[in-house]
Protein backbone atom coordinates (compact mmCIF):
# COMPACT_ATOMS: atom_id res chain seq x y z
CA UNK A 1 0.00 0.00 0.00
CA UNK A 2 2.16 2.70 -1.11
CA UNK A 3 0.19 5.78 -0.50
CA UNK A 4 -0.25 5.28 3.16
CA UNK A 5 -3.49 4.62 5.31
CA UNK A 6 -5.98 7.39 4.36
CA UNK A 7 -9.38 7.49 5.53
CA UNK A 8 -12.87 8.66 3.42
CA UNK A 9 -13.51 12.10 3.92
CA UNK A 10 -17.04 11.56 3.43
CA UNK A 11 -17.15 8.81 6.34
CA UNK A 12 -19.28 10.02 8.45
CA UNK A 13 -18.89 6.04 10.39
CA UNK A 14 -15.51 4.33 11.08
CA UNK A 15 -14.84 1.49 12.69
CA UNK A 16 -12.01 1.57 14.21
CA UNK A 17 -9.61 -1.50 15.94
CA UNK A 18 -8.94 -0.86 19.74
CA UNK A 19 -6.18 -3.51 19.98
CA UNK A 20 -5.72 -6.27 22.21
CA UNK A 21 -6.57 -4.58 25.42
CA UNK A 22 -3.70 -1.70 26.25
CA UNK A 23 -4.64 1.60 26.10
CA UNK A 24 -1.25 2.95 25.00
CA UNK A 25 -1.72 -0.18 21.66
CA UNK A 26 -4.31 2.21 19.98
CA UNK A 27 -3.24 3.69 17.21
CA UNK A 28 -3.00 7.88 16.55
CA UNK A 29 -5.54 7.85 13.77
CA UNK A 30 -7.99 5.27 16.11
CA UNK A 31 -7.56 7.98 18.77
CA UNK A 32 -7.85 11.17 16.48
CA UNK A 33 -11.42 9.16 15.30
CA UNK A 34 -12.62 8.86 19.00
CA UNK A 35 -11.96 12.40 19.81
CA UNK A 36 -13.56 14.16 16.59
CA UNK A 37 -16.87 11.59 17.07
CA UNK A 38 -20.06 13.14 18.36
CA UNK A 39 -21.01 9.07 19.31
CA UNK A 40 -19.42 6.13 20.33
CA UNK A 41 -20.96 3.03 19.65
CA UNK A 42 -19.44 -0.31 21.09
CA UNK A 43 -20.18 -3.67 21.58
CA UNK A 44 -22.06 -4.79 24.94
CA UNK A 45 -22.65 -8.95 26.06
CA UNK A 46 -25.85 -7.92 27.82
CA UNK A 47 -27.41 -4.93 28.74
CA UNK A 48 -26.05 -2.44 31.31
CA UNK A 49 -22.72 -4.25 30.40
CA UNK A 50 -19.48 -2.29 30.25
CA UNK A 51 -18.42 -3.40 26.73
CA UNK A 52 -14.18 -4.49 26.76
CA UNK A 53 -13.58 -1.86 23.61
CA UNK A 54 -14.83 0.82 25.52
CA UNK A 55 -12.56 0.37 28.41
CA UNK A 56 -10.00 -0.06 26.23
CA UNK A 57 -10.65 3.52 24.33
CA UNK A 58 -11.88 4.92 27.82
CA UNK A 59 -9.23 7.42 28.45
CA UNK A 60 -10.75 9.63 25.24
CA UNK A 61 -13.93 8.49 25.43
CA UNK A 62 -14.92 12.13 27.41
CA UNK A 63 -17.89 14.12 26.33
CA UNK A 64 -19.31 11.82 23.33
CA UNK A 65 -22.64 10.30 23.72
CA UNK A 66 -22.47 6.00 24.13
CA UNK A 67 -24.27 3.46 22.31
CA UNK A 68 -23.99 0.41 23.43
CA UNK A 69 -24.74 -2.26 20.90
CA UNK A 70 -25.96 -5.19 22.20
CA UNK A 71 -23.95 -8.65 20.83
CA UNK A 72 -25.01 -11.48 22.30
CA UNK A 73 -22.22 -14.12 23.39
CA UNK A 74 -23.97 -17.36 22.30
CA UNK A 75 -23.33 -20.15 19.98
CA UNK A 76 -26.89 -20.03 17.97
CA UNK A 77 -26.85 -18.02 14.74
CA UNK A 78 -30.74 -16.73 15.11
CA UNK A 79 -29.85 -14.32 18.00
CA UNK A 80 -26.93 -13.00 15.83
CA UNK A 81 -28.19 -12.26 13.00
CA UNK A 82 -30.95 -9.87 14.48
CA UNK A 83 -28.58 -8.30 16.70
CA UNK A 84 -26.25 -7.40 13.55
CA UNK A 85 -29.46 -6.10 11.90
CA UNK A 86 -30.68 -4.17 14.84
CA UNK A 87 -26.77 -2.57 15.15
CA UNK A 88 -26.70 -1.54 11.57
CA UNK A 89 -30.80 -0.04 12.24
CA UNK A 90 -29.47 1.97 15.33
CA UNK A 91 -26.22 3.22 13.87
CA UNK A 92 -28.23 4.29 10.28
CA UNK A 93 -30.72 6.41 12.33
CA UNK A 94 -27.75 8.23 13.93
CA UNK A 95 -26.34 8.96 10.79
CA UNK A 96 -29.52 10.16 9.49
CA UNK A 97 -29.30 12.82 12.18
CA UNK A 98 -25.90 13.59 10.23
CA UNK A 99 -23.78 12.50 13.35
CA UNK A 100 -20.11 11.27 13.44
CA UNK A 101 -20.02 8.24 14.57
CA UNK A 102 -16.93 5.49 15.51
CA UNK A 103 -17.64 2.03 16.56
CA UNK A 104 -15.35 0.26 18.69
CA UNK A 105 -13.92 -2.92 18.13
CA UNK A 106 -11.63 -4.96 20.06
CA UNK A 107 -8.29 -5.88 18.12
CA UNK A 108 -7.83 -5.24 14.50
CA UNK A 109 -12.04 -4.45 12.68
CA UNK A 110 -11.81 -6.62 9.91
CA UNK A 111 -10.36 -10.22 12.07
CA UNK A 112 -12.96 -12.08 13.77
CA UNK A 113 -14.30 -9.25 14.61
CA UNK A 114 -18.42 -9.25 15.29
CA UNK A 115 -18.47 -5.41 13.95
CA UNK A 116 -17.41 -6.82 10.61
CA UNK A 117 -21.14 -8.43 10.63
CA UNK A 118 -22.21 -5.10 10.97
CA UNK A 119 -19.95 -3.54 8.50
CA UNK A 120 -21.95 -5.97 5.60
CA UNK A 121 -25.44 -5.29 7.30
CA UNK A 122 -24.62 -1.35 6.44
CA UNK A 123 -22.80 -1.82 3.36
CA UNK A 124 -26.17 -4.15 2.07
CA UNK A 125 -29.01 -2.41 3.76
CA UNK A 126 -27.44 1.25 3.85
CA UNK A 127 -25.12 1.50 1.40
CA UNK A 128 -25.38 5.56 1.05
CA UNK A 129 -23.83 5.49 3.78
CA UNK A 130 -20.11 5.47 3.37
CA UNK A 131 -17.91 3.96 5.97
CA UNK A 132 -13.78 4.30 6.81
CA UNK A 133 -12.21 1.14 8.90
CA UNK A 134 -9.32 1.93 10.75
CA UNK A 135 -7.14 -1.42 11.86
CA UNK A 136 -6.14 -1.93 15.15
CA UNK A 137 -3.10 -4.60 16.66
CA UNK A 138 -4.08 -7.79 16.98
CA UNK A 139 -3.77 -10.21 19.79
CA UNK A 140 -1.73 -12.23 17.33
CA UNK A 141 1.00 -9.49 16.70
CA UNK A 142 0.42 -8.57 20.70
CA UNK A 143 1.63 -11.56 21.54
CA UNK A 144 4.28 -11.94 19.65
CA UNK A 145 5.86 -8.77 20.60
CA UNK A 146 5.24 -9.80 24.22
CA UNK A 147 7.19 -12.96 23.55
CA UNK A 148 10.10 -11.37 22.39
CA UNK A 149 9.88 -8.28 25.01
CA UNK A 150 10.31 -11.20 27.57
CA UNK A 151 13.62 -12.57 26.30
CA UNK A 152 11.87 -15.33 23.83
CA UNK A 153 12.12 -13.76 20.33
CA UNK A 154 9.00 -15.00 18.34
CA UNK A 155 9.11 -13.36 14.99
CA UNK A 156 5.23 -14.13 13.61
CA UNK A 157 6.43 -15.46 10.37
CA UNK A 158 9.74 -15.48 8.39
CA UNK A 159 10.93 -15.06 4.58
CA UNK A 160 8.46 -18.14 2.96
CA UNK A 161 7.36 -19.77 6.17
CA UNK A 162 3.17 -19.65 6.15
CA UNK A 163 0.83 -18.06 8.83
CA UNK A 164 -1.96 -19.56 9.66
CA UNK A 165 -4.39 -17.76 12.06
CA UNK A 166 -7.80 -19.54 13.22
CA UNK A 167 -10.02 -19.69 15.96
CA UNK A 168 -9.45 -22.79 18.30
CA UNK A 169 -10.90 -26.22 17.72
CA UNK A 170 -13.89 -27.65 19.64
CA UNK A 171 -11.99 -30.62 20.35
CA UNK A 172 -8.28 -32.20 21.28
CA UNK A 173 -8.46 -34.60 18.09
CA UNK A 174 -9.00 -31.96 15.62
CA UNK A 175 -6.37 -29.87 17.07
CA UNK A 176 -3.80 -32.46 17.23
CA UNK A 177 -4.72 -32.97 13.64
CA UNK A 178 -4.31 -29.31 12.92
CA UNK A 179 -1.05 -29.44 14.85
CA UNK A 180 0.51 -32.07 12.73
CA UNK A 181 -1.11 -30.48 9.78
CA UNK A 182 0.38 -26.88 10.44
CA UNK A 183 4.01 -28.78 10.81
CA UNK A 184 4.49 -30.82 8.01
CA UNK A 185 3.56 -27.67 5.84
CA UNK A 186 6.53 -25.45 8.14
CA UNK A 187 3.02 -22.87 9.14
CA UNK A 188 3.29 -21.30 11.90
CA UNK A 189 -0.08 -21.72 13.53
CA UNK A 190 -2.22 -18.81 15.87
CA UNK A 191 -4.94 -19.92 17.65
CA UNK A 192 -7.43 -17.87 18.94
CA UNK A 193 -10.94 -17.47 20.81
CA UNK A 194 -8.99 -20.00 23.15
CA UNK A 195 -11.56 -19.15 26.37
CA UNK A 196 -11.85 -22.17 28.59
CA UNK A 197 -10.59 -24.71 26.07
CA UNK A 198 -7.22 -23.28 26.96
CA UNK A 199 -7.43 -26.25 30.09
CA UNK A 200 -7.20 -28.63 27.80
CA UNK A 201 -5.29 -26.82 24.86
CA UNK A 202 -2.42 -26.31 27.08
CA UNK A 203 -1.50 -29.97 27.86
CA UNK A 204 -1.69 -30.74 24.04
CA UNK A 205 0.79 -27.83 23.31
CA UNK A 206 3.37 -29.11 26.23
CA UNK A 207 3.24 -32.70 25.10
Amino acid sequence: MCGGFHLKAAAALTLVGVGPGDPNLLTVAAVQAIAKAAVVAYPVAQPGAEGMAARIAAPWITKQRHLPLLFPMVAAAAPRLAAWRTAADLLAAELEKAEQLVLLCEGDASLFASCSYVLLELASRYPQWPVSVIPGITAVAAAAAAASSLGMPWPLALQDEGLLIRPTPNTQAALELLLEQAKASSTVLALLKLGERWLWVQPVLEA
